[in-house]
């Protein structure tokens, strides 16, 4: 044998030699290629594909770690406070006669699109009672003014996404009515209001999907709060997003918490893979949840000689007197004094020449947000819409338009009867959201992870990777 034939022979057992390694290589390239196209598609009809990731975030328990983002307090102590102290006693403020009445609009009156109002969806209707149905002392200013319970007949469509209008006849005294510059508000003492108990109107899934329900988050991201660059230097701007996508994604805890799974046998439940799709796989909206529950609970203890000195008359004395304690618990809580005195510092905001200009434009963007909740086509949806958003203006007037100089001057911190119960059940719902994310949170991840993983790992799958790797070799 010549020489010339045996370098051809040896080179081509060197070829033989790394073909082998070369093909495994190729196949678990492809593996993990296949596998990450398949997390990225596991979602349940929701289609945002735009997470990223979370630097303070490790594997297991205690996913969160370090200080949320600007804010004066840290993940575990968030958790702990929350699951040890406030959370319990905001569930019982809530049910209080004082903070379990919301007076809402909930008729049709779109300013945006008309033709897009509740009044035309058919899944959505209710019916309105005659005007002697009411009780008279329902009808005076400052009273409860609501319907009974509507006409079965009347509630088409969708389950619970109608409002049950059973109350109770109480009354509330000693409120003023006025204005706040970061809302599109209701007039409180029009004929369309009515007092909704919230206890019988829970916020869940209600069946509202669709091009209806996606055109009023476009044109809150948008037109009104688009979303900020990684390089941002206006940190108001990039306040306003982060508190909207924190309460859009604890609204989706709350619906993916208390879910409809099977219509015909009226079964409800959590429904986990709405949950990890639209938010524990995406940490910056987990982050951003941590974030609105602290700016509305500083807003809450920043308020704190005025709600402690409010009047919760509602004509129930002793459920008062526990009002008045809750509140004092809530207000003057040792641990959360000692833990977490101010979760979210408002001073570093407003600063400089534009500061001015910058909180008007931001205020008549916030306006808008909320003026939109009346395009919202669904009674229910309408309802805890309207509440959040108002809890969440609320929350912005008592850090930013009280002992600052603008232009209508304010230095006196006032609030409606309605905005205090608004602030409350908002602070209430963050701290739901919150309380699962870090009760469900790992065991909802991990179980969705591994089914991925599993789906990723079908044999008609590895036999198309081997395919292809053997295609390469």
């Amino acid at each position: 044998m010549g020489k010339g034939a045996i370098k051809e022979g040896e080179s081509e057992r060197k070829r033989q030699k790394w073909r082998w390694p070369l093909a495994a290589l190729v196949v678990v390239l492809l593996a993990v290629a296949v596998s990450s196209r398949t997390a990225s598609n596991v979602g349940f009809f929701f289609t945002d594909r735009n997470s990223c990731s979370c630097s303070l975030q490790d594997q297991g328990s205690g996913k969160y770690k370090g200080m949320v983002e600007d804010c004066c307090c840290d993940y575990e102590t968030v958790d702990n406070l929350n699951s040890e102290v406030l959370n319990p006693l905001l569930q019982d403020l809530v049910t209080t006669p004082f903070f379990r009445y919301f007076k809402v609009k909930l008729w049709c009156d779109c300013p945006f699109w008309p033709d897009d109002g509740m009044c035309r969806l058919r899944d959505c209707s209710v019916c309105e009672c005659p005007e002697n149905e009411f009780p008279e002392p329902f009808k005076r200013p400052y009273n409860i003014a609501g319907l009974p319970s509507d006409n079965l007949i009347c509630q088409e469509g969708k389950p619970q996404a109608a409002v049950d209008r059973t109350i109770d006849n109480i009354a509330f005294r000693g409120w003023v009515e006025t204005k706040n510059p970061w809302t599109h508000d209701d007039d409180t003492d029009s004929g369309d209001m009515t007092y909704v108990n919230l206890q019988l109107n829970p916020e869940r899934y209600t069946g509202y999907t669709g091009p209806s329900a996606r055109r009023i988050w476009d044109s809150i991201y948008s037109e009104n709060c688009p979303k900020y660059s990684s390089g941002e230097t206006c940190p108001e701007k990039k306040v306003l997003y982060k508190l909207i996508s924190g309460l859009h994604s604890s609204i989706s805890m709350h619906i993916a918490g208390d879910y409809l799974l099977d219509e015909s046998r009226n079964q409800w439940g959590q429904n986990i893979e709405l949950m990890y799709d639209r938010i524990l796989r995406h940490p910056d909206r987990v982050r951003n949840m941590y974030f609105t529950y602290l700016f509305v609970l500083r807003a809450v203890t920043k308020a704190t000689a005025y709600l402690e000195q409010a009047e919760y008359d509602t004509g129930n004395h002793a459920e008062d007197l526990k009002t008045q304690s809750l509140i004092k618990q809530l207000l003057y809580s040792p641990k959360l004094q000692t833990a977490c005195p101010v979760p979210f510092d408002e001073a570093k905001l407003w600063q400089g020449q534009g500061g001015p200009e910058l909180k008007q434009q931001i205020q008549k963007q916030f306006r808008n947000i909320s003026a939109l909740m009346d395009c919202v086509g669904c009674e229910k949806c309408r309802l805890w819409g309207k509440l959040q958003v108002q809890g969440l203006g609320t929350a912005l007037k008592i850090l930013f338009s009280v002992g600052n100089q603008d232009k209508e001057g304010d230095q006196t911190l006032q609030l409606q009867r309605n905005e205090v119960i608004a602030l409350v059940n908002l602070l209430n719902r963050l701290s739901e959201s919150v309380k699962m994310v870090h009760d469900m949170g790992p065991d909802v991840e991990r179980l969705m992870e591994d089914q991925i993983a599993k789906a990723s790992a079908k044999p008609g799958r590895l036999r198309r990777v081997l395919d292809l790797a053997f295609s390469f070799w």
